[in-house]
């Protein structure tokens, strides 16, 4: 599919974007979640420069994505420690 303008508004600054169709859902929902954020993080802190909420929320989104990311590899290590585990079975149970 083609692209599309659109603009998005984060931390009271309005950002043109070319996006496919299918990325515009996501994208929005981001921005969403970006400014929902900052203000969380403004309500909770006596914080008010826009550059300190950004940088705290980038942090955050960054530590998440991270222990996501580590989640993700260690189950596929289980998964593989198990195969193996499950081969292992097999084979010995057809040498039999």
């Amino acid at each position: 599919m083609g692209e599309i303008s659109i603009k998005i508004n984060i931390a009271d600054r309005v950002y043109p974007l070319r996006v496919t169709v299918e990325e515009e859902e996501i994208i929005r929902h981001a921005a969403k979640l970006i400014n929902e954020k900052i203000k969380e993080l403004q309500d909770n802190y006596a914080v008010r420069d826009k550059q300190d909420l950004l940088s705290m929320c980038v942090l955050q989104y960054a530590t998440g994505m991270i222990k996501a990311e580590r989640k993700l590899e260690n189950q596929d290590q289980g998964l593989e420690h198990s195969m193996h585990e499950l081969d292992a079975l097999l084979s010995n149970f057809f040498k039999k």
